[in-house]
């Protein structure tokens, strides 16, 4: 009998390295489908939870955050749209235009997660990166949350409602809190059995490395 890993994902849907870590964790696990069973959570983070309606300019911001002059910045999201292609994520060639708060794809991918499980909520949290990373519109614009909805075979009403309703808010800002006061300040974090910590955007081997020692332990 296969034995079941658990990863918990803690990342966000705007942050460039989650989607590289993201696709570089799916290969990782297609190698491995045959000696372990793998059960995906996405657990909240917020880069810019103070961040306002409307965003800010993506280039002033990261020059700002960072310290950053625009000639590296550029040459940061060129090494960055780079790396995603190799995970399976093609990038917009412009990069993305705004920074957004992302809270609303956190309920809703906590929404996913809770009424059609891991398989469908995985498949969400693809289609919300490719919203922002390889589309790069606005995640302000309920309208493309709910077309990422669709993409997913979700029921897209249902994601209204929740969006309207403000559903699972408190749920969301409980997960948040848990993995914030647990010490985790940076994303992807990534945790294996509840037990083993990966940071960062880590290469298909170190994820596969990883769970072989956990296969060889269970």
């Amino acid at each position: 009998m296969k034995p079941t890993i658990k990863i918990d994902y803690v990342s966000d849907v705007a942050c460039p390295w989650c989607a590289v870590g993201l696709g570089n964790l799916n290969l990782a696990i297609a190698q491995l489908s045959d000696k372990a069973n793998f059960e995906v959570h996405f657990r909240p983070f917020e880069l810019n939870p103070k961040m306002p309606l409307g965003g800010q300019d993506a280039i002033e911001h990261l020059t700002e955050k960072y310290g950053l002059t625009l000639e590296q910045v550029q040459a940061n999201q060129a090494n960055i749209r780079a790396k995603a292609l190799e995970a399976g994520f093609e990038f917009h060639p412009e990069g993305r235009k705004r920074v957004y708060n992302t809270f609303d794809a956190h309920r809703l991918l906590h929404w996913a997660g809770q009424e059609f499980g891991v398989e469908k909520q995985a498949t969400l949290k693809k289609e919300l990166l490719n919203t922002y990373f390889c589309l790069a519109v606005s995640l302000d614009d309920q309208e493309n949350l709910i077309a990422a909805v669709t993409r997913s075979g979700l029921d897209k009403d249902r994601a209204q409602e929740v969006l309207q309703n403000n559903e699972f808010s408190k749920e969301v800002r409980e997960e948040e809190s848990t993995y914030t006061n647990a010490g985790i300040s940076s994303v992807p974090s990534i945790i294996l059995n509840d037990q083993y910590l990966l940071q960062g955007a880590q290469p298909p081997e170190s994820f596969v490395n990883a769970f072989k020692e956990l296969i060889q332990k269970s």
